[in-house]
């Protein structure tokens, strides 16, 4: 498992209000859960973000993100972005933001978030 200790203590401050918050390995790196749903996901120096498909598509427009792809299956949900593009706290909250505010109306996996990669 790899991924940025730094970046995984921002995202823990960023949801220090949040009600349930869990820890997961899960795609080679480190997942939050948010309400026993996926929300941002922590991979090297990188994060993949649940944002919805709808917002997805607005973000990939501005080139800061890319879609994520898992094996051959394109995540319509899920986009990554690269820690250059995390650095400044503006483009970090901007991400967190988008996250948790889908995550209110995401459904939970019926793996439970159990699986790891």
């Amino acid at each position: 498992m790899a991924y940025n200790e730094h970046l995984a203590n921002r995202v823990r401050e960023a949801f220090i209000d949040q009600p349930k918050v869990d820890e997961v390995e899960m795609f080679k790196g480190l997942c939050f859960m948010v309400n026993e749903k996926m929300c941002i996901c922590i991979r090297d120096n990188g994060l993949l973000c649940r944002i919805g498909q709808d917002q997805a598509a607005i973000e990939l427009e501005t080139g800061d993100c890319r879609q994520m792809i898992h094996g051959t299956r394109v995540m319509k949900d899920f986009v990554w972005v690269d820690g250059e593009d995390l650095i400044t706290a503006q483009k970090f909250n901007h991400w967190i933001t988008l996250a948790v505010a889908f995550n209110k109306i995401a459904k939970a996996s019926k793996k439970g978030g159990k699986a790891k990669d």
